[in-house]
């Protein structure tokens, strides 16, 4: 993962003025730099800028100058910062109107409404304009997942593969979006990933803002699998202490996936802020999709934290988990040969997920709000519906 210079490190590395470092910013001469409230960060693999009186263009300009082509119009929702509780008048205020038909299109996903997504993208599947056809092929994919629509899920994401290999010869931020959708894909998917994906630091520059935010959360997610928790989790702080969180959408995942590493290393504390961090963000504009693709890896902290206090929330997503986790596990089990448990209510598979984890039967108690007997009762249940004698025999049918 790449890292940032401060202003005044930058004029240090650089031996010039802090004010022409701001300068060179401001300008746009430095690929990658961000503005943070009143201030900058710079990637450390960030070159000095040239004298701009010289007229040698490097390859890397060229390619920045092209980046719009492609990423302006691409998941235009999840790209554009907006305060929660705006979502819909940000999307009113875009600039065209398929722009606003593709943000809309977003909007009905990450909502929950996957018929009404799966609908409107079906429209622009085959538009001849690539950052709109991207958007609603990826879109369209995963609706059709918590439909149960799979073949079409499948047909999706092949016609992005396609259009992707008939493209590789324009630019290298045409391979940044390959990489990125192929990647997170796979990640999402907990399927293998892609060989030939190139290096993090080659894509991830050309990406903007949002769907860099959105990246980080794909390789925090990554490393969640690879149970690497504190790495994944220290990204997750990064991407949010620089920006993440102006990205509404980013900005859920990224809570998400940091209750999944702080569960996973008993930090129930921080477990909870990220919970309530995410549900803040999302409550306003209704963006719960995010939560209930995620039940099973959140340890029960839905249960624990939503289900209490906002219960008919908690009911819609339920129904968005049983959906989608259907269609995931239809396409998850035949390819990696796993036999993640289809049978077991939300309640069941969260209560398995501590118990093979280590958790106590006292301390899963005490987490979900349930008595002893009661975790005791949905572990006898969930050993007869899977066929199991013991928590080894468990492991296999939780996403561990």
């Amino acid at each position: 993962m790449e890292g940032y210079l401060s202003i005044r490190e930058a004029a240090e590395k650089w031996g010039v003025s802090e004010r022409r470092v701001n300068q060179y910013c401001t300008e746009g001469r430095i690929p990658g730099a961000q503005r943070f409230g009143t201030s900058w960060v710079i990637p450390i693999s960030a070159e000095k800028p040239g004298d701009p009186r010289k007229k040698k263009t490097t390859s890397f300009s060229l390619e920045q100058q092209k980046q719009p082509e492609l990423f302006q119009g691409f998941m235009p929702l999840m790209c554009t910062a907006f305060q929660p509780g705006t979502c819909m008048k940000t999307i009113e205020k875009m600039p065209n109107q398929i722009q606003k038909e593709i943000a809309l299109t977003e909007y009905y996903y990450f909502s929950g409404q996957a018929e009404k997504a799966m609908q409107k993208a079906e429209l622009y599947l085959t538009h001849p304009e690539v950052p709109y056809r991207f958007s609603s092929c990826l879109i369209y994919a995963y609706a059709c997942l918590s439909v149960g629509q799979i073949s079409h899920a499948l047909y999706a994401l092949n016609e992005i593969n396609k259009t992707l290999e008939e493209g590789k010869q324009q630019a290298s931020h045409v391979l940044a979006i390959e990489s990125f959708v192929a990647t997170a894909s796979a990640v999402l998917l907990h399927l293998p990933l892609p060989e030939k994906i190139p290096p993090l630091e080659k894509f991830l520059p050309l990406l903007p803002s949002g769907l860099r935010a959105f990246a980080m959360y794909v390789l925090a997610h990554y490393l969640y699998l690879k149970e690497e928790y504190g790495y994944s989790a220290g990204i997750v702080e990064a991407t949010l202490s620089m920006g993440g969180n102006a990205y509404p959408i980013p900005a859920i995942y990224l809570h998400l996936v940091a209750v999944m590493d702080y569960m996973s290393l008993r930090n129930r504390e921080k477990a909870e802020f990220h919970m309530l961090e995410a549900w803040k963000t999302a409550c306003p504009d209704n963006l719960i999709e995010g939560l209930g693709e995620h039940h099973g890896l959140l340890g029960g902290m839905l249960e624990a934290v939503i289900k209490p206090n906002w219960p008919e929330d908690f009911k819609r997503i339920i129904d968005i988990t049983y959906r989608f986790s259907s269609g995931w596990r239809r396409v998850h089990n035949p390819i990696t040969g796993h036999d993640v448990a289809d049978d077991l209510t939300t309640t069941e598979f969260a209560v398995a997920m501590l118990n093979a984890r280590g958790w106590t039967h006292q301390e899963i108690a005490k987490h979900m709000n349930i008595s002893v007997n009661t975790v005791k009762s949905h572990l006898t249940q969930v050993k007869k519906k899977l066929n199991v004698k013991n928590r080894k025999e468990l492991e296999k049918y939780m996403l561990l």
